[in-house]
């Protein structure tokens, strides 16, 4: 029973769980399904930003923007094709269509619990562990939990530039609802969603240009990676600048839009008509009334926990983004499981020394699981770097795909294999391969002298890794 404005007293759960996204509604199941009470708040979507907004949608779109690119190659394949077009309005709908399918599936996972009360509308912390939740009516009910997590995630940031506001500058969200390709789509942002979405727009049609404050694109990998990125994108007729900003924005009597640029090689004005914001994301605090529960945050808005997830306020955690860890799904899922672990079975896992894989869903695949050679040496490893370029793969010549590159860290004193960068097709899946062989202690030598089903792209380690000298790993103890 909902309790009105007139009737705030609170309603007793063993757990409140605030967002219901890809950490925080399995973790509100599992609870609920162990016999706890259980009360769990999302103000707009159930399945967070990975269904709505996120993975789901942007990858059913990418699929599309494949198949495009395909289809206009056909020829080299020796198939005869006609003109390729993309029906924006036909990909929006598919995707929705996906969205819709599991996003449903999520809330029946959430309402089928007897001990779980979903709860749609607005929260916020009034003391340590009580919050307010604002019902879409109107009305308000006030929850207390002996346990509260936070999993509200983040939403894309908006920088302060001069004409931000102007009608046709879309974030990641607002790109996703367009019916029509863009003519020109100006994408402000080098990073995972930038390239995802500027390769996307172009092999839809759209003439396509990135700006990047940094030196490279994807700041955070090593400059060949970057480097090899680029080249893939301008090869495709995207325009790419580097160490450029847009300072202002102005919007022209005919609808379209010009970007004044900062930048040593890149025109001092752009005019496009739409302009993609991915400058990052902030976390969604600063509604959450924290103060009051005594939980702190990063000068950015991000709750800070340690390695428990644990915030500053006892019984009070957080998981998912708006940590200000890596902000991938897996991750998000992975809290709710060290959660679970610790609560329901008495495990005491933690947050250190967990790997962080991660797919770049641009066309070849960027998938990387470890160190790199630049922070494994930087640790003060001897370590041996394998690379080979994706034209001597078998299958990737076979399927006419060779751009980028397998590269592989090798601990020199053990013989491990300590990361992997893949930039190719199927480039995450390889990467999750070399992965597996990670968590099982596998050497080089086991997937270099492996037998593998041939042709195939993990057949190619066994090339990769011969790259190793042996020599170098039994002088070092690792025979």
């Amino acid at each position: 029973m909902a309790s009105s404005t007139s009737d705030p007293s609170p309603e007793s759960f063993d757990l409140i769980v605030i967002g219901a996204g890809q950490g925080g509604g399995p973790l509100a199941g599992a609870m609920a399904e162990a016999g706890h009470s259980v009360a769990i708040v999302e103000r707009k979507h159930v399945g967070g930003t990975c269904i709505n907004e996120g993975c789901t949608p942007t990858k059913t779109m990418v699929a599309s923007a494949r198949v495009a690119h395909l289809a206009r190659r056909a020829g080299d394949f020796g198939v005869n094709t006609g003109d390729v077009s993309v029906d924006q309005s036909a990909v929006r709908e598919r995707k929705q269509e996906i969205v819709d399918m599991f996003r449903d599936g999520s809330r029946s996972s959430l309402t089928s619990h007897e001990k779980l009360d979903l709860v749609e509308g607005h929260a916020a912390f009034v003391d340590e562990r009580t919050v307010e939740v604002t019902l879409h009516d109107g009305s308000v009910r006030t929850l207390e939990g002996d346990r509260v997590v936070i999993n509200t995630g983040a939403r894309p940031f908006l920088p302060p530039i001069d004409g931000i506001e102007e009608d046709g500058v879309l974030t990641s969200t607002t790109i996703m609802e367009l019916d029509e390709v863009p003519d020109h789509l100006i994408v402000l942002g080098g990073g995972y969603i930038g390239l995802e979405f500027g390769q996307m727009f172009h092999r839809y049609g759209a003439d396509v240009t990135i700006i990047e404050r940094g030196e490279q694109l994807l700041g955070r990998e090593d400059a060949e990676t970057g480097d090899a990125i680029r080249d893939i994108l301008t090869d495709e007729g995207i325009h790419v600048h580097l160490e450029s900003a847009i300072t202002s924005i102005f919007r022209h009597s005919d609808g379209t839009l010009s970007a004044a640029i900062d930048g040593p090689k890149c025109p001092r004005r752009l005019r496009g008509t739409h302009i993609l914001v991915a400058a990052g994301r902030r976390p969604n605090t600063d509604d959450l009334g924290l103060k009051a529960a005594g939980v702190s945050t990063d000068d950015r808005g991000h709750v800070i926990t340690n390695n428990r997830l644990e915030t500053s306020a006892d019984g009070v955690f957080a998981i998912g983004d708006v940590t200000g860890g890596a902000a991938f799904t897996h991750i998000s899922y992975d809290d709710y499981r060290i959660l679970r672990d610790r609560w329901l079975d008495g495990v005491d896992r933690s947050t250190e020394d967990r790997p962080v894989p991660y797919t770049v869903f641009i066309d070849p695949q960027l998938g990387r699981i470890g160190q790199t050679a630049a922070q494994a040496r930087t640790s003060g490893r001897d370590v041996q770097v394998a690379r080979m370029p994706m034209s001597r793969v078998a299958r990737a010549i076979e399927t006419g795909e060779t751009r980028g590159f397998m590269e592989a860290v090798v601990d020199n004193k053990t013989g491990q294999i300590l990361g992997a960068t893949i930039l190719g097709p199927e480039g995450g899946e390889i990467a999750s391969l070399l992965q597996v062989a990670m968590m099982g202690n596998l050497r080089y030598d086991a997937l270099r002298d492996g037998v593998f089903s041939h042709p195939t792209f993990a057949e190619s380690l066994n090339n990769l890794f011969s790259q190793i000298d042996d020599e170098k790993v039994r002088a070092t103890g690792g025979s």
